[in-house]
């Protein structure tokens, strides 16, 4: 044991004669930075990432662990890149600075963001990331999003640079809330990670459902206006949501989502799942198109017909599904768009636009 105390290491980051390089953050698991230990373990843990640096890092350190490179980003910096030395981490050359985002970024009526963590009623503590609308006034109501993942390949609460579409939904005066429930790769520990396996779209909305029901009761929110969305594992997470918390969630956006896990890739699948053959409940419990009879709310689905990940098969299971039921929802194809549906001129503006009206449509803002 080289790195005792009560925390995880994200990543290993390189090796000297002496001493191990990791990412680690034991204080705030929406961080990341470098830091060294004895290789012997008798060592003290040292932070090498500067304090001027608060947010995510990322490193790729040199075979001799002399110098690195060196990507820096939070909700306040776009990211920039320099070459450091090791272990002084000073800078030798900064590779890039990112002075026009910069400007650009300058130019623009910015949201507050601020961190917080919320406790759902079966004590499950979930970080919670909040973009407020610009001019925000906690006497008013306002419309809640909530961008959702909620699967192994990926967090969302997390100390990097929001999106252009969430600075212009929140100049627009929504709230949009990004929240990382059990199973997702945050820092805090195995127990946390590994309760996915064989409980994707189980344990998962579970805990963003509950989390949501929670927030909510913030006396700006309005739960009358609340809508969800999500991209692949966060479409599904978004089905899930809309088919299983009706009473919260009045609108959902699922983009490129698995409906059905039992048609998704084999290598994604028996990793967090198992095997069909010896668990079959758990896909079909851990589908949404197994609750699409309880659509309630609207619901926008779109897919590439040409996604090389998650099969237009998905959609149109769904579809059919959700038409056997007798259930009113929007369907956008985008024709022969691979998984990013970024292909073709205009297909991310015509998209963007899509979900924004949508939103606006369903979930108006006073």
């Amino acid at each position: 044991m080289i790195t005792p105390g009560e925390f995880d290491v994200a990543s290993f980051g390189g090796v000297t004669d002496k001493e191990v390089y990791f990412i680690a953050s034991p204080d705030n698991p929406t961080q990341r930075y470098l830091y060294a230990i004895d290789l012997a373990g008798k060592g003290k843990l040292r932070k090498i990432t500067p304090t001027s640096y608060s947010g995510v890092n990322t490193y790729n350190i040199a075979p001799n662990g002399q110098v690195a490179v060196h990507n820096h980003q939070s909700t306040k910096d776009p990211l920039t890149v320099r070459l450091v030395s090791l272990p002084k981490h000073e800078t030798i050359k900064t590779l890039v600075e990112n002075n026009a985002y910069k400007q650009k970024l300058a130019s623009l009526a910015l949201p507050e963001i601020k961190f917080t963590t919320v406790t759902t009623s079966e004590g499950v503590t979930l970080d919670a990331r909040v973009i407020y609308p610009i001019d925000f006034d906690e006497t008013k109501k306002y419309p809640v999003l909530f961008h959702v993942y909620g699967e192994p390949w990926g967090a969302v609460a997390i100390d990097t640079q929001v999106g252009l579409f969430n600075i212009m939904l929140a100049q627009k005066g929504y709230v949009i809330i990004d929240m990382d429930n059990r199973g997702t790769p945050t820092l805090k520990g195995s127990a946390w990670r590994k309760i996915i396996y064989r409980n994707i779209g189980k344990v998962n909305a579970q805990d963003q459902g509950l989390a949501a029901k929670e927030i909510l009761k913030l006396p700006y929110l309005d739960e009358n206006r609340v809508a969800v969305w999500g991209w692949s594992g966060g479409g599904s997470m978004t089905l899930n949501l809309l088919f299983k918390f009706p009473e919260v969630y009045q609108t959902g956006m699922s983009v490129a989502s698995v409906s059905n896990q039992l048609i998704y890739d084999n290598i994604y699948q028996e990793r967090y799942m198992g095997l069909p053959q010896e668990n079959l409940e758990d896909f079909i419990e851990g589908s949404p198109i197994t609750y699409a009879k309880n659509l309630e709310g609207n619901l926008l689905l779109v897919h590439g017909t040409g996604d090389d990940n998650v099969h237009y098969q998905s959609a149109e299971m769904l579809i059919n599904e959700l038409i056997k039921h007798n259930k009113q929802f929007q369907v956008m194809p985008y024709p022969n768009r691979s998984h990013g549906i970024y292909e073709g001129a205009g297909t991310s503006l015509h998209l963007y636009t899509l979900l924004t009206n949508y939103l606006m449509e369903h979930t108006p803002v006073n």
